[in-house]
């Protein structure tokens, strides 16, 4: 007869601990994911959970967007959850090259178009930043139509930059100014031109922002608005020290300058108030 007690094991520990990853962390260890538009991870130091809107490739960085449409910009890499598991994530393949069919400003593109022999007319623009922007968006545009952008130190030169330039009937001038608002001193010299001699050939128009970098909506730099700068700050130096970034010099200013430019593809990621004006100067240095 078969006894029904089972011989006592006499592995007094049990399994061999160290036999399996002990280092293991709690969640898994991290996998690679593509960081695809749509997906929604959640950043683990700060807990933003939203899903990939925009991925650039050239600074490294994600943009999540979060169920209330607020938006901010990670660093791409570890330190990312998917589904609870953490996961690092990388930048999608390139895709193949594009048909482009507009150009920034959402005109018909026309890629065999050489730029044209310039035109005697030119577009004044106020401040270096503020040509950059125009280049960005309307830079084929103006080639295409053989107009020439020069840059404005500031609006107290534009009597001198006129009487040197000489504006005629096929020689006209369209100027855009920072800050054009009802009494302020770019309105009056503003004016002054219009009243001139010169004034029929002459087109001065303006945005009321105080700095150009007002002008790229800010839900494409991940914020809900542009922080407002006490009076006697310097504008830009305070907008980067109120948005944590670094403002010690003007090596700073311009690198910040250079990241909000880069969030800028077409002319959907600018205010109305600059786009009409420079649709306007166009027309009118062009008919």
């Amino acid at each position: 007869m078969r006894s029904s007690v089972r011989p006592m094991s006499t592995d007094r520990y049990g399994s061999d601990v160290l036999a399996t990853d002990w280092r293991a962390p709690r969640r898994g260890r991290s996998t690679e994911v593509e960081a695809a538009v749509g997906l929604v991870v959640e950043e683990v130091t700060t807990d933003w959970c939203g899903a990939i809107v925009r991925v650039d490739r050239d600074l490294g960085t994600v943009d999540l967007e979060d169920r209330r449409g607020k938006r901010r910009a990670f660093p791409l890499g570890p330190g990312f959850l998917l589904e609870g598991a953490p996961v690092v994530l990388r930048a999608p393949p390139r895709a193949a090259p594009v048909v482009i069919t507009h150009t920034a400003s959402g005109s018909l593109a026309v890629p065999t178009a050489t730029a044209r022999v310039a035109r005697a007319s030119r577009i004044y623009v106020e401040g270096r930043h503020d040509a950059e922007l125009v280049e960005r968006v309307w830079g084929d545009d103006l080639r295409i139509a053989g107009v020439v952008v020069e840059y404005l130190e500031g609006i107290d030169d534009l009597p001198e930059h006129l009487d040197c330039f000489g504006p005629a009937p096929e020689r006209k001038v369209g100027v855009l100014v920072d800050h054009l608002v009802a009494g302020s001193k770019e309105s009056r010299i503003a004016a002054s031109v219009a009243r001139g001699p010169m004034g029929e050939h002459v087109l001065v128009v303006g945005h009321p922002f105080i700095d150009i970098w007002q002008a790229v909506k800010p839900a494409r730099l991940g914020f809900d608005a542009w922080p407002t700068v006490p009076r006697g700050m310097s504008w830009k130096h305070g907008i980067c020290q109120q948005l944590g970034w670094p403002h010690r010099g003007q090596t700073d200013i311009a690198r910040a300058w250079q990241h909000i430019l880069s969030r800028v593809s077409s002319y959907a990621d600018l205010e109305p108030a600059l786009l009409g004006r420079v649709e306007e100067l166009i027309d009118f240095v062009t008919c």
